[in-house]
């Protein structure tokens, strides 16, 4: 990229034309930073930081309850007077085990007996639980996967102990 262009002419150039003394497309040079602020006024930062105070209180995907306030991707909230739910959005499969089948294909020669082994089954959950909050005109939502039937339980735990701490 640093070598010169083999196939550039002399006679013609596209592009803006450029003005002599000026550098790059007839614009003037200017420094590379102009300070927009005058010296000495402090530049506001998009959020405040959050206070810590020892580690956080509560998780729930990415959420997270830190002091007085809930951090989330959305940005800081506070906590008092938060505005918790949770929806199931999580479903129970079930379905005969590949095991079972196996084995009743092996042992149907028995009298049939291998056909009791179609009676073995595997449960699945799979899904996610919806956790939305809002506080201080902000709403965040989150989605936890179901890695097990009592996922929603457990959310639902987490969930009163974030409305207890948001009274």
């Amino acid at each position: 990229m640093s070598e010169p262009n083999p196939y550039k002419s002399d006679d013609y150039e596209w592009g803006p034309g450029q003005q002599a003394g000026t550098p790059g497309y007839g614009y003037p040079q200017s420094p590379s930073y102009q300070p927009t602020l005058p010296e000495g006024v402090p530049v506001p930062q998009a959020y405040p930081a959050p206070p810590q105070v020892g580690g956080p209180l509560l998780v729930l995907g990415d959420i997270t309850v830190v002091g007085d306030q809930i951090i989330t991707p959305a940005g800081p909230m506070p906590l008092k007077g938060a505005v918790w739910n949770a929806m199931d959005m999580t479903r129970n499969e079930e379905k005969i085990s590949t095991t079972g089948i196996v084995l009743a294909c092996v042992f149907v020669a028995f009298c049939g007996l291998g056909l009791l082994f179609l009676l073995m089954k595997e449960q699945r959950t799979t899904g996610f639980v919806q956790v939305t909050v809002t506080s201080g005109g902000k709403y965040h939502s989150a989605m936890i996967p179901a890695m097990r039937p009592d996922t929603i339980h457990w959310v639902m735990g987490q969930l009163n102990y974030a409305r207890s701490l948001s009274i």
